[in-house]
């Protein structure tokens, strides 16, 4: 009796319990999705520990932030361009004919409870996002994490910027104040440049002739449905391909091409991240309680007749502005018609100016030839002219900044808009060069520092004098991490043409594109444009005497 009962008392020890309903649940979805494979392939993937790796995060929560809020103010905002007199909680506008969607601005700002905060949380999660966009593809730019196989994700943040730099011109639109009517006026006279089609493509967008009654109710659709469902897809499409390849890594000990080294997804990326988001959403909040933004009862309602003083667009747009403020106002009359350059010119040069960003990473890699797969970053030091054509980049972005400020920068620093005009004419043209020249020297500077450091170790700040009398600062000689990410980067010869005459004196035929990549090949990577590496036998010979001090 007691043998079988030990017997029984070891099956039902072994005995399996009752699976529970989560259980049974997860089992039949994985039965069907296979989601446990996929969980087990991907949640303990390793992500690298940087810094500069959370502004990529930090556009990715600003633009759930968005959607978040714009989902509660499209609860309260009426795209509608009827005509209505406003009686409602702010007084000094009581009485004033305005439009239907200023007048639910309004009561969103000062009836709704929460409205005003939710609006500026919007506008500045706006601001964040795009800027968020803009300094996360320098990042990208500069360290070179746009080379193979990640060019497609280039082109998603790349289209990512543009759609929210639309967008946000649309979402600033929709109050129909003057401000955003101003706005708009500016962004009807750069259509109406286009030669032939512009008048038509005024007509398309307003309704009839400007301001029309349309457009609030046109660009409801396309700011809160068309361009946030795009700009959704391209984030989805952006984070699988971020997944599925191996995440970029600053070189250092143990990381190559094909080993990453960092934390798992599951669970330390993900606690970073929850809590980060929270932060960002916090510090959004912070700024749209105590900072005030787009004040649109202080503009008042959008009358065709008026424009306001001091008005500006949020600062992705001003270097659209800036370009037309300081463009002469060139024009051709023939035929009876008028081209007007001075408008057209500048409102097309935007465009291009962001195209020539989205497509560099094709242009390197022409240049370059090369097919590889690179995991591992660059140092920007290491890359002078890429880091100085990024550079040269952000100056003519800061230039033109100015320029579509110009009346702000006259009015406050006191100076005459015609000085800030010239100043700006000229130095859209010089302030590149001068740019692209210091950045390229300092990295060239940096360089040589680097190859110092590595034969002559670092500077210890010890001061020691040696028997007949020179004194001499004592170097220590670099860790060995240190010596490697100092010298891992490549430094391939550039891309050369060969002989244009064969073993048998026969010339080779040459098309011009070869020609042209050959120069670029120099220009960019040729013997001016990087410091040798120290070799192993210079090494070698200066440390294996005392040659430390």
């Amino acid at each position: 009796m007691d043998g079988a009962r030990s017997g029984n008392q070891a099956a039902g020890a072994t005995r399996r319990e009752p699976a529970g309903t989560g259980e049974k649940l997860a089992d039949w979805a994985d039965g069907r999705l296979g989601l446990y494979g996929l969980a087990k392939a991907n949640m303990r993937k390793v992500f690298p520990d940087h810094w500069s790796f959370m502004l990529g995060e930090v556009c990715l929560y600003s633009f759930l932030i968005l959607i978040l809020t714009g989902i509660y103010l499209t609860l309260f905002f009426e795209p509608s361009g009827v005509e209505v007199i406003y009686h409602g909680s702010y007084v000094p506008l009581n009485g004033v004919p305005m439009t239907r969607a200023y007048e639910s601005t309004l009561d969103i700002s000062f009836d709704v409870r929460g409205g005003l905060l939710i609006r500026q949380i919007h506008h500045w999660a706006a601001l964040v996002f795009v800027t968020g966009m803009l300094v996360h593809m320098m990042r990208v730019f500069f360290t070179g994490a746009f080379r193979k196989p990640r060019e497609l994700n280039w082109l998603f943040g790349w289209t990512l910027l543009f759609l929210g730099i639309i967008t946000g011109l649309t979402g600033y639109s929709l109050p129909d104040d003057l401000l955003s009517g101003t706005g708009i006026r500016f962004a009807d006279g750069a259509i109406l440049s286009v030669p032939i089609v512009g008048t038509y493509l005024s007509f398309f967008l307003f309704g009839g002739e400007f301001p029309g009654h349309d457009i609030i109710s046109r660009l409801f659709p396309v700011h809160v449905l068309l361009l946030p469902g795009i700009m959704l897809g391209l984030v989805v499409a952006h984070l699988i391909l971020v997944f599925y390849h191996k995440h970029t890594q600053y070189p250092g000990p143990g990381r190559d091409q094909k080993t990453v080294v960092g934390m798992p997804f599951l669970p330390v990326y993900m606690a970073k991240a929850g809590g980060f988001f929270f932060l960002v959403f916090g510090v959004l909040a912070f700024m749209g309680g105590i900072a005030s933004i787009n004040p649109v009862w202080a503009f008042g309602p959008y009358r065709p007749d008026l424009v306001t003083t001091g008005a500006q667009p949020d600062w992705y747009l001003g270097f659209s502005e800036g370009l037309i403020r300081v463009m002469p106002g060139w024009e051709l009359n023939f035929w009876g018609h008028t081209l007007e350059l001075g408008v057209f010119i500048p409102f097309s040069l935007f465009p291009l100016l962001l195209l020539a960003l989205g497509l560099y990473p094709f242009l390197e890699a022409w240049i370059t030839g090369d097919k590889r797969e690179h995991h591992i970053l660059d140092r920007p030091r290491n890359m002078p002219v890429r880091t100085g054509l990024g550079a040269a980049w952000l100056a003519l972005y800061v230039v033109l900044l100015i320029g579509g400020g110009n009346d702000i920068v006259a009015t406050h620093l006191h100076l005459s808009i015609n000085s800030i005009t010239w100043f700006v004419r000229v130095s859209f043209f010089v302030a590149p060069v001068v740019t692209f020249l210091v950045t390229k020297r300092v990295c060239m500077g940096l360089q040589r520092k680097d190859r110092d450091k590595v034969l002559h170790g670092r500077e210890s700040g010890t001061i020691k004098r040696l028997p007949h009398g020179e004194f001499v600062e004592v170097h220590e000689p670099l860790a060995q991490d240190q010596l490697f990410t100092l010298t891992q980067h490549e430094q391939n010869p550039p891309y050369e043409i060969g002989p244009l005459v064969d073993a048998n004196g026969v010339r080779r035929p040459v098309k011009p594109g070869q020609r042209a990549r050959a120069r670029l090949a120099r220009l960019m990577f040729g013997s001016e444009s990087h410091i040798p590496k120290p070799t192993v036998e210079e090494f070698r010979e200066l440390t294996s005497g005392d040659h430390h001090h």
